[in-house]
């Protein structure tokens, strides 16, 4: 997550519970079993933090295209899943650089006349030499980013799951987008969305994870943009969950989000809120609640079936 605002976290959960989609009934659940495999790989030491243009972010879009490519997702990039764009790296001990950087596109036909996006950020800090690390001596130790942002991408790959396995054809296509270079300045959205690989005016809203992985009873869950649109007061009228959550107006902010919010497409943005291993080497994947992460999707699940059976919502400019 390129910005937050400091919350404080209870320790996590460590029993798993699991379920899956049903697709007799169309019933669709989140799979805590594969949220933490995911996890565990995007945050493992061998990924070196993830950083632009590191050999680690390739392993990483390796994963994730496997698992586009097992959902029967249709690559819509320009080389198969991805997106190539440049990013300009502003490094702490050499010089500013530029490194080649991939978005993941895989889009989910269900043959209808407009399309919503799923997305969520892959990249880190890597090893700590491109700014932004909180820690002191950040350079050669590896930022894992677990909650920033592999429970995002764990989020993302379990609603790719679901809503290809449910059995059913819904009102929408999906558009399932992982991000690069969120934390170098939300290049990654920024590029697609001058760049789109769909019309614009065909998106109906953008659901962004960023940081979902550190969940605290006694903060909730926060939904961001619910004023980028008059529908979504609607859409979250008799929605309930076991998790808690709060919803917030803004459309814009220091995630991927916000790049199309700027473009006039209604939001929302899920996040966990920050603690004190943001941006820091500590940022480890046993430290993420599982148990309400998948949760977190499940309520997620909900929220975007509920909207997906509604008119395309209209934009509303926050003020």
């Amino acid at each position: 997550m390129f910005t937050f605002i400091k919350s404080y976290v209870l320790p996590s959960m460590f029993f798993l519970t699991v379920s899956f989609c049903h697709a007799q009934s169309g019933e669709i659940k989140a799979d805590s079993l594969l949220i933490k495999k995911h996890i565990y790989f995007l945050a493992a030491n061998k990924l070196e933090g993830r950083g632009t243009g590191s050999k680690g972010i390739k392993k990483a879009a390796k994963y994730i295209e496997r698992y586009f490519k097992k959902y029967g997702l249709k690559p819509l990039g320009d080389k198969g899943y991805r997106q190539p764009f440049i990013a300009k790296v502003k490094k702490v001990v050499v010089p500013d650089s530029l490194r080649k950087a991939d978005n993941l596109i895989g889009y989910l036909d269900n043959r209808a006349t407009n399309t919503i996006i799923i997305g969520a950020h892959y990249d880190h800090l890597g090893l700590g030499t491109q700014g932004s690390s909180k820690d002191a001596l950040p350079e050669g130790k590896i930022h894992h980013g677990a909650d920033d942002n592999a429970s995002g991408v764990a989020g993302l790959l379990e609603l790719a799951r679901c809503f290809s396995q449910n059995g059913r054809q819904e009102n929408y296509n999906i558009l399932f987008v992982a991000f690069s270079g969120e934390e170098l300045g939300l290049l990654g959205s920024k590029y697609y969305v001058e760049h789109p690989v769909t019309s614009m005016n065909k998106v109906n809203f953008m659901v962004n994870m960023d940081m979902i992985g550190r969940y605290d009873p006694g903060r909730g869950l926060g939904i961001g943009g619910f004023g980028t649109s008059d529908s979504w007061p609607a859409v979250f009228e008799g929605i309930t969950s076991d998790i808690k959550y709060f919803t917030d107006r803004s459309g814009s902010g220091g995630s991927d989000h916000g790049s199309f919010y700027a473009k006039g497409i209604p939001v929302l943005f899920f996040h966990t809120g920050g603690h004190e291993d943001y941006h820091m080497p500590t940022d480890t994947p046993e430290k993420v609640n599982i148990t309400a992460l998948a949760k977190i999707v499940d309520l997620e699940i909900e929220i975007i079936l509920k909207a997906m059976n509604k008119n395309k919502l209209n934009f509303t400019e926050v003020k």
